[in-house]
Formats: structure tokens, C-alpha cells, sequence
């Protein structure tokens, strides 16, 4: 009986010494962990706040902590949608990424409309008294050109009107098959004006889209036929490449306002939209000159808008793949986007019928680097 107490006396002594060096080694190993164990979840969720410097040095502590911090890197900005107002000199901005809206009283530009925006510059047209400006809404900086009418044709630029580069193109159809072609350079006295003969029909309108991109003006007409114009060549033409084929219920009332063109690194982007159908996005094949649907963005954001649309890569995560409209739903508070990974709308169900917006109400542009107004 005495030696089976002593038995147990003796194991439960064991056990305990066993939890006690258990619990040591834990408290040890604990002890040991550093800044590098975080979880990876807890690590993103820090170095995603940091600035970009910050982010950098983050990335030097260990190879664990380089990963996570270049995959949430934000090294490019996003880029505010600028409002117009019907009324007064009050113009807002909104900024996707921090969902935040600035203010900007900018008397210097009542009565004009914006025609197009690059390099944080606008590219305003006064209709009254058809005065064509540059102005940069940050700096305020004006750059004025000489008088030119613009009735129903888009126009674009190419560069910062402070470049000697800077080119300013638009288009407008004689007859289906010959349009004239206008430019002009910030400090010219007057503007250039050629026609050109189109070997495919190609009608120019305010639904019409341009982008510049490795030297070159492109024009989508509102068929879907592609114009290009090289400036320095001064030369025109159509490109022999059928429109993108979209599903025949996308050929419905308004159809041809939701259609959008960007560019980014050399490429051509359309994105056509129709209600509630999932927004398709094209590529431009130059090598088969064929126009190819894309399943995915790679990491590239987009911000479309009728008056011009831009491309954006390296931007917080959940921004990536990406379509942001020029639409902010829930009293200014969120943009209306399509995420190509999730294949729906954010909101949810907010796709937009593009016929009911004004299409000078709104553009995309670049913000100034350190993105407050206040």
C-alpha cells in the first residue's frame, strides 16, 4: 500500500516537472521570436500604412519581410476624379485609393469645359468664345493656345504642355471618307489644319476616343474602327483591324457611351460596357492586327472616363485588376469598379447606364505628389 503511494507520489511528480520544463521551454522559445515571426497577415497589414521610403527600409530587415513588403508597395498614385460644377467656382476631387474629397476654388475656370488630362494638366475649351487652354488646377499655371471652334470632335495631347514635345491633336469627318485632321503647339500663333482621305469610313463625334501613345494619336470612332496619326509625319490612316466583337445584347440603347481607351506600356486597351452585362477588355494585337479579349489585367489598374482614361500599376493590392469608372455612389464615399479576379461590380449590382451621365461632368487626373489639398 506504501509502495504504490510512493508510485504515484513519484509520477505525479514527474508530470509536474514535465509541465514546469515544458512551459520554460515555451517561455524561452517565446523569448527567442522576433519582429520577423509576425505573422504574415499582421505583416501586411503594417507595411501596407507605410510610405514608400519607409516601405523600403521595411523590406531590408530579412528575406521574409522583402517579400511581404514588395508585394504591398504602392509606388504609383491613383489618379482623383476632378468634378465640374454646373454652378460656381467650387471644384471637387476625389481620391479612390483614400476615398477622401478635396476642394478647390478655381474662378480661372468658369464657363469652359474639360476636354482631356495628362501630367496633371487639363485641356480646357471655353465654347463661348472658343478659347483653348492649358491649365493645371494644382499650380495653377496657364497656358493659353490660339482660338480654335470645337464643335462634336474630342481632342487629345501628348505631352506636358511645358515640354517642347507637347502636341495638341483632334479630329473632325468632312464625309465618311475624308476628315481634317487640326494641331497645334503650345507658343504657335495659329493652328495647323490638313485634310486626309480615309481608305475605310471613319466619322468623328463627342462618343469618340483618343489616346496618345509611343508617338503616335490613336482615334477609336464610334464604330469601333481604329484612326492613327503620326505627328511628325504628319500622316493618317485607318488601320485595317475589324471593331472588338462584343455580344449582341451590348448593342443596345447608350451602348456606345460606355466604351472606354487607355493605354499603358506600348499597349491599346478598350473596355466596352452595357448595363448590367460583365464589361469586356480588349487588347490591340499589332502583330496579327486583330483586337484580343484579356481574362486578366496583370496587376494594372484602370480609370475610364469619357474624356480620356488612364492606366495605373503598383497601387495598394486590393486596387489591383482593376476597373474604377468615373461614378461614386453612397454620397461621394466609394467609386463604382469592376474587379476582373472577382468578375463582379463593387458595389455590388452598381453597374451604371452610362446614358444618364453628362459626359463633361468629370475626368480623371494626376495629383500633385503630395496628394492634400488641405
Amino acid at each position: 500500500m506504501a509502495e504504490r503511494k510512493r508510485r504515484k507520489l513519484k509520477l505525479l511528480a514527474e508530470t509536474i516537472n514535465l509541465d514546469e520544463k515544458k512551459a520554460t521551454e515555451e517561455e524561452e522559445s517565446l523569448k527567442l521570436q522576433t519582429w520577423a515571426d509576425l505573422p504574415v497577415e499582421l505583416l501586411e497589414l503594417i507595411l501596407c500604412h507605410l510610405t514608400l521610403e519607409d516601405n523600403v527600409r521595411a523590406s531590408a530587415v530579412c528575406r521574409r519581410w522583402h517579400k511581404v513588403a514588395v508585394t504591398v508597395r504602392v509606388v504609383n498614385q491613383s489618379p482623383w476624379l476632378m468634378y465640374f460644377p454646373k454652378y460656381g467656382s467650387l471644384y471637387e476631387f476625389y481620391d479612390p485609393a483614400e476615398r477622401k474629397t478635396y476642394s478647390l476654388e478655381l474662378p480661372e475656370l468658369q464657363g469652359s469645359r474639360a476636354c482631356y488630362t495628362k501630367d496633371g494638366w487639363l485641356l480646357l475649351y471655353r465654347p463661348r468664345n472658343h478659347g483653348v487652354f492649358f491649365f493645371n488646377p494644382f499650380n495653377r499655371h496657364m497656358i493659353k493656345l490660339p482660338r480654335f471652334e470645337l464643335t462634336y470632335q474630342m481632342v487629345a495631347f501628348s505631352d506636358a504642355p511645358t515640354s517642347d514635345l507637347c502636341v495638341v491633336f483632334t479630329i473632325k469627318h468632312i464625309s465618311p471618307t475624308v476628315v481634317a485632321i487640326s494641331t497645334c503647339r503650345p507658343g504657335d500663333s495659329e493652328w495647323t489644319t490638313v485634310n486626309h482621305q480615309n481608305r475605310l469610313p471613319f466619322v468623328s463625334s463627342i462618343w469618340n476616343k483618343m489616346v496618345f501613345c509611343s508617338g503616335m494619336f490613336y482615334c477609336l470612332s464610334l464604330t469601333g474602327w481604329l484612326g492613327v496619326y503620326d505627328p511628325l509625319l504628319r500622316a493618317w490612316s485607318v488601320l485595317h483591324v475589324p471593331p472588338p466583337r462584343c455580344p449582341e445584347n451590348f448593342f443596345a440603347k447608350n451602348w456606345w457611351k460606355g466604351k472606354f481607351m487607355a493605354e499603358h506600356d506600348g499597349d491599346i486597351l478598350v473596355i466596352y460596357t452595357c448595363n448590367t452585362e460583365t464589361p469586356i477588355i480588349f487588347k490591340l494585337d499589332h502583330s496579327e492586327m486583330v483586337w484580343e479579349e484579356m481574362q486578366t489585367l496583370n496587376g494594372v489598374t484602370l480609370f475610364a472616363s469619357f474624356l480620356s482614361s488612364h492606366s495605373r500599376t503598383e497601387l495598394p493590392g486590393s486596387m489591383r485588376n482593376v476597373v474604377y469608372f468615373s461614378k461614386v455612389r453612397f454620397f461621394g464615399k466609394r467609386c463604382i469598379s469592376y474587379s476582373v479576379d472577382d468578375r463582379r461590380y463593387y458595389p455590388r449590382k452598381e453597374c451604371h447606364d452610362w446614358g444618364e451621365q453628362d459626359p463633361f461632368e468629370n475626368i480623371w487626373i494626376e495629383p500633385p505628389r503630395d496628394a492634400s489639398l488641405n
